[in-house]
């Protein structure tokens, strides 16, 4: 007799969904290897215990630092930086929100906060998984390491600290190499996060691939560290799974067209039963059935209705945090394009949002400073903001300054 599947794992693959079934020593062995990127048009899926681990694309993966090591707390402390980030998942969508600890310090704890936008139409396979986590939480490493795979057609990728994963994003590169936009894009990353307060510097790097003929030159060239090429490790269920629960929007569709359906049903019988009483009782019959089943259909519809109004406003505040030339970290670096070259012009503190910047640095000569300002509001790349420079003033070191940029207001 063959052995019944316990588990099944549908893994993000390099263009398409895997679908993974576990072994008799406890790990996976490849199933199948699909083209299909949505999963609700998978078939094929064997009988089992299914979990599915999202693509690092459909999450946003957020480091920080708490003074606090009460695990209790962690949730709120996650929930008001995410307040100040802009991120606000929505709420009628499931359990978008889980934070994982990194590691734990004397005086602090690093966590790793994970926002998961909520699945839209397809997004989820057709039979519901009883477990869900992120991809890059599945694939075992050891040490301080950067892992750069592909996962449908562009390429993503984690930071792990001893092992523990520490951040991971997707990149807007989806070249059959990895190129200098990709090494760019990354180091700018590790640049914002060091910003933060989390200070990165992987040993290694591997890029996990079966293609050979991959050039790491552009990596070992940006990061100054031993790269790479290596298969991607055989999948493990992270223990414990992650706690995200996106709610299935499908499936409660599908559970009201059925309770539509009963409600139907037992009306034709009612209709047919009291057809039999007699053609007397036939008009007080019709107007109370119809009365109902308006009333109905009302009730229905109304937790939909609020629920779409509540959706879409979340929706509209989310704006400035998923539009990618909001980025902090695309602003910051057209902002750096506009320092004059070997000028000596640096910034002490950059606030940047997707509706404000605020700048404030130094240079030694005051030309530098008034060459900087004059960039700034010149450049196309920051066409979108008005810049309100204050006059320099002069110090010890040379030249201050403050320069204050906003979004342009609609016309």
């Amino acid at each position: 007799m063959s052995k019944t599947t316990e588990n099944v794992l549908l893994v993000p693959g390099e263009s398409g969904w895997e679908i993974w079934t576990d072994t008799d020593d406890g790990g996976f062995t490849l199933h199948s290897t699909t083209d299909t990127v949505r999963a609700g048009d998978l078939t094929g899926i064997p009988a089992g215990n299914l979990s599915l681990l999202f693509p690092v694309k459909s999450i946003t993966a957020v480091p920080m630092r708490v003074t606090s090591d009460d695990d209790a707390l962690f949730p709120d402390l996650v929930a008001l930086h995410a307040e100040r980030l802009g991120l606000r998942p929505d709420p009628l969508a499931g359990q978008l929100t889980d934070v994982l600890v990194i590691a734990r310090e004397p005086e602090s704890t690093a966590l790793l906060a994970v926002f998961l936008r909520a699945p839209g139409d397809g997004d989820l396979p057709p039979r519901g998984p009883k477990g869900f986590d992120i991809s890059a939480r599945a694939f075992p490493v050891t040490g301080d390491v950067l892992t750069v795979w592909k996962e449908f057609g562009r390429w993503v990728f984690a930071v792990f600290h001893e092992g523990t994963l520490v951040y991971c994003q997707a990149t807007a590169t989806d070249a059959h190499q990895p190129d200098e936009s990709l090494a760019r894009e990354i180091r700018l990353s590790l640049i914002q996060l060091a910003m933060q307060g989390m200070e990165i510097e992987p040993s290694r790097v591997v890029i996990w691939t079966h293609d050979e003929s991959l050039d790491p030159a552009p990596l070992a060239s940006t990061f100054n560290v031993p790269v790479e090429l290596a298969p991607r490790p055989l999948p493990v269920l992270p223990n414990p799974l992650s706690k995200l629960l996106p709610a299935d929007v499908r499936a409660a569709r599908r559970l009201a067209l059925r309770r539509r359906n009963i409600t139907l049903a037992v009306t034709a019988v009612a209709l047919i039963y009291l057809g039999l009483a007699g053609w007397f009782s036939y008009g007080l019959w019709k107007k109370t059935t119809e009365t109902q089943n308006l009333l109905q259909q009302a009730q229905e519809a109304a937790p939909e209705g609020e629920a779409y109004d509540i959706h879409i406003a979340k929706w509209q505040e989310l704006a400035h945090a998923i539009d990618l030339n909001n980025s902090p970290v695309d602003i910051l670096r057209r902002i750096h394009a506009c320092i004059p070259p070997a000028s000596g012009l640096r910034l002490k503190t950059a606030e940047i949002s997707a509706i404000d910047i605020k700048l404030i640095g130094e240079a030694p000569t005051f030309p530098a400073v008034n060459s900087f300002s004059l960039k700034l509001s010149k450049t196309t790349d920051l066409a979108n903001f008005t810049w309100q420079n204050q006059e320099p003033h002069q110090s010890t070191r040379g030249w201050d300054f403050t320069f204050n940029g906003e979004v342009r207001k609609a016309e």
